[in-house]
């Protein structure tokens, strides 16, 4: 048997094992505009986002050995569309990331950050699914013997690889200095994700040290981002540059899909921000 945490909509905790949910639990939120505008779901509730993870499983085999893991690039704005426009312009060499069945990941491709990175939740631990880590690249993936997540081992095994701008993407503060130090020649670039929850403390190392962090439902991203941010992009969901670099790879976006949406009157928020 294999077993997948993730926490899903509204940090739901949602337990899979081999192909099916067997566990949910409770969302601390009431209200994502992202889901209530592409899923439909008004009110997060343990029945929604158990549906809307098995529908997951059943279309393209999340947590399976069937997992479809490359997606074309398509008009949206998050983090893994900024993260496939820079690969494709060559700004970075490479993504570490997590993907279920093979934990901490290292893609070069962008059709395989969009489709692993865009279409899964917060992993909060995964088991080893040996097709699917076959269909990655054993060489990709940082421990397949069991699937662990780990970033700063992720960050190191790709300079091991040859890497040297490197993209991670981060669900808490890491970090990274030792291994800029040793490594003046690489440069880092931080991805905030997933951030619903984070503690204050947490919140405010990450906007102190990260490139770019999305907001999700979080109180305290929200808070100091607005005053600390570079750019900015989006209202329901904004996602912050935090540095130059940040503001740099937001704007290449942009460029991308024909600039920033016109903006909306009153817009729905997450429900609470916590």
């Amino acid at each position: 048997m294999n077993e997948h945490i993730i926490e899903a909509i509204g940090k739901t905790p949602v337990k899979i094992c081999d192909g099916k949910v067997v566990e949910v639990g409770e969302s601390e939120i009431d209200y994502c505009p992202l889901f209530h505008k592409y899923h439909n779901m008004e009110k997060i509730t343990s029945d929604a986002v158990k549906e809307n993870i098995q529908y997951r499983i059943d279309d393209f085999g999340m947590c399976t050995g069937n997992r479809q893991i490359r997606m074309k690039d398509f008009l949206s704005f998050g983090i893994s569309e900024i993260l496939c426009t820079l690969l494709d312009e060559g700004i970075i060499d490479c993504v570490v990331m997590v993907c279920e069945g093979c934990g901490t990941v290292i893609i070069d491709e962008a059709e395989m950050v969009q489709g692993i990175g865009g279409r899964v939740s917060g992993l909060v631990k995964t088991s080893p699914i040996p097709d699917l880590i076959e269909k990655i690249g054993v060489k990709r993936v940082l421990d397949p013997s069991s699937a662990s997540i780990n970033q700063l081992e992720g960050i190191k095994k790709s300079i091991s690889l040859g890497y040297r701008n490197i993209a991670v993407t981060l669900a808490g503060f890491l970090d990274t200095t030792s291994i800029e130090d040793e490594h003046p020649e690489v440069n880092v670039y931080k991805f905030g994700v997933h951030t619903t929850g984070l503690s204050e403390d947490e919140a405010l190392k990450i906007v102190e040290s990260f490139d770019i962090v999305t907001s999700c439902a979080s109180k305290y991203i929200r808070k100091y981002c607005d005053d600390k941010s570079v750019f900015s992009v989006g209202e329901e969901i904004p996602i912050y540059a935090l540095t130059g670099e940040g503001e740099l790879f937001l704007k290449l976006r942009l460029d991308k899909i024909g600039g920033p949406k016109p903006p909306k009157l009153n817009p729905r928020l997450p429900d609470p921000l916590i």
